[in-house]
């Protein structure tokens, strides 16, 4: 590797992982699934854009791989060689590659197709396991370094440069912001690309094609993150949301055998995908990002052949056909013989003047490193009191001026102990309890977050531009009226007895309708933790066999 990097966290400095040398046993162990060759001349191995690539294990020789800038050009990463695998993130889906390889006149290699991929990552798993951890390293690689992918021009306060922004980086696509206020590049970009002022905020791709304010459908169209549903496909199971429990359903469907689509309409991770960091998940004791551990979930999924469409929302279901017919916001239909909804909840905002002009303009409703940059030296206020809250607490305070954390009441009950601990002896942490929010202040953007305490009668009034409203979400269930019976909130029922020829043994995720079944934060009466959506999207997909082997 060419690259000088001094943080040992770079995923580009832990070169033993992330680029491993592959030892002789283990060369003969792939040899099996793939084909020997070799290029007597300077040949292309794959280009940016292709799609199911074929994995190349180098022998002896170079493999040249090469990043396409908007406005630099074409950008030399690395080689491999000997005993080296080429790929990324991308061989276990059908999305665009992000690179280029070269292969240098006399490098002979192992070739392993495409469809042969799989067939090697599960039959041989010591290599599966390192060749999954060091694709998921390369990409974290080249969204940390910005190599691959597309420059973002525009105002870095505008709330529709930070949708772009973290829709692209929750998906995991690597995006170089320009701002036009302090980047003297941005100006430079638009002058050579003909951006007009009134195109921001734009994405510029790799090709130099510009696209100006594109919606999430778009950017994941002309990026090649949508993997659309295969056509005249009947999936045995179609889950509906791709937060925890969604991502554990189909990681324990598809490597069970059932064929599997999830429909997600953002990114991987749901909700729990913006947390900063999840300290009390079995096996992580020093706490993992929801980012990080939706990413590796969502590989996980992929590993075993689940076919997940992002930026697609699901926006009907008809329970009356055989199979069900599930309709997609695009127009699309997709039919399954069982569903899981796992659709989650949306977050409750906040009843004020002018509350929506400030959305993306500093009111947010994760605090993720994206966030945490937006807030450096800076105060910020929290509002809320649960685990969320508590969690952008404790994360924001290492960077923010202070944090002001708002509460109607108080500290909830069940925000984990150690969060209460951390916040309660923080001295870069307020606590304001029994507080209301009063007032936002601002032209352009948030300047300002007043509040009162309904006991004192106190009032205050912060110079803050970054207000992060945690106060709970509402479930995504609009769709299913009609198809399942629903609780006075929204919240999916489930817990059905069996009745009928179909009837499956008793399941606490069973709906009103056979077939039907919720998991996570959607489903009434559920537990609001990471652990526990796992839990239930892991155990659900016992009933959905039987179900399957009952009605079909």
């Amino acid at each position: 590797m060419n690259v000088m990097l001094n943080d040992p966290s770079d995923p580009w400095r832990r070169e033993a992982q992330t680029y491993p040398v592959l030892p002789q046993d283990t060369i003969d162990r792939v040899r099996p699934y793939g084909e020997h060759q070799v290029v007597h001349e300077d040949s292309i191995a794959f280009t940016r854009g292709d799609r199911a690539l074929d994995l190349y294990l180098i022998l002896n020789g170079e493999l040249e791989v090469h990043a396409e800038h908007p406005i630099e050009g074409r950008q030399y990463l690395y080689s491999y060689r000997a005993g080296q695998f080429s790929g990324e993130h991308n061989m276990f889906n059908d999305r665009n590659t992000l690179l280029s390889g070269k292969l240098i006149a006399g490098t002979q290699f192992i070739r392993v197709p495409h469809d042969m991929f799989r067939a090697l990552i599960t039959g041989e798993p010591d290599i599966g396991e390192m060749i999954m951890r060091a694709y998921i390293l390369r990409r974290a690689g080249l969204v940390r370094h910005l190599k691959g992918g597309g420059v973002l021009v525009g105002h870095r306060d505008s709330s529709e440069l930070l949708r772009i922004q973290r829709f692209l980086t929750r998906n995991l696509y690597p995006v170089e912001v320009l701002d036009v206020v302090v980047d003297p590049g941005a100006a430079n970009a638009m002058q050579e690309l003909s951006i007009p002022l009134s195109a921001l905020p734009a994405l510029v791709k790799p090709d130099r094609q510009v696209l100006s304010k594109p919606s999430d459908e778009r950017l994941a169209e002309e990026l090649g993150l949508f993997e659309p549903p295969e056509e005249g496909v009947v999936y045995d199971v179609a889950v509906l949301g791709a937060g925890p429990s969604g991502l554990a359903s189909a990681v324990y469907a598809a490597s069970e055998g059932l064929r599997t689509i999830v429909v997600e309409t953002l990114a991987p991770g749901g909700q729990a995908g913006t947390s900063s960091k999840i300290e009390n998940y079995l096996g992580f004791p020093t706490g993992i990002s929801g980012e990080a551990l939706a990413g590796r979930a969502h590989i996980q999924a992929q590993k075993f052949g689940a076919r997940i469409c992002v930026s697609r929302s699901t926006v009907s279901l008809d329970c009356s056909k055989k199979p069900f017919e599930i309709g997609l916001s695009d127009g699309c239909t997709v039919r399954a013989k069982a569903v899981v909804v796992a659709t989650g909840a949306r977050y409750r905002t906040l009843d004020l003047p002018n509350y929506e002009r400030f959305e993306g303009q500093g009111i947010h409703y994760a605090a993720t490193a994206m966030e945490g940059n937006l807030c450096s030296a800076q105060e910020v206020v929290i509002v809320g009191g649960g685990n969320s809250a508590g969690q952008a607490a404790v994360f924001l305070s290492r960077t923010a001026r202070h944090v002001n954390m708002v509460m109607r009441s108080g500290i909830s009950s069940t925000m984990s102990d150690y969060l209460v601990q951390r916040i309660r002896n923080s001295q870069h942490i307020t606590l304001h309890e029994t507080s209301d929010i009063t007032g936002l202040h601002g032209e352009n953007g948030l300047q300002g977050v007043s509040w009162s305490n309904r006991k004192t009668g106190q009032s205050f009034e912060r110079p803050a531009t970054n207000l992060f409203v945690m106060i709970g979400a509402s479930p995504n269930t609009e769709w299913l009226a009609g198809c399942v019976e629903l609780d006075r909130s929204g919240f999916v029922e489930t817990g059905f007895p069996d009745e009928g020829e179909l009837a499956t043994p008793s399941t606490p995720f069973r709906t009103s309708k056979p077939g039907v079944f919720a998991v996570g934060d959607v489903r009434s009466g559920s537990i609001k933790r990471v652990a526990s959506a796992v839990g239930e999207g892991s155990v659900v997909v016992a009933a959905i066999h039987q179900f399957l082997a009952k009605a079909w």
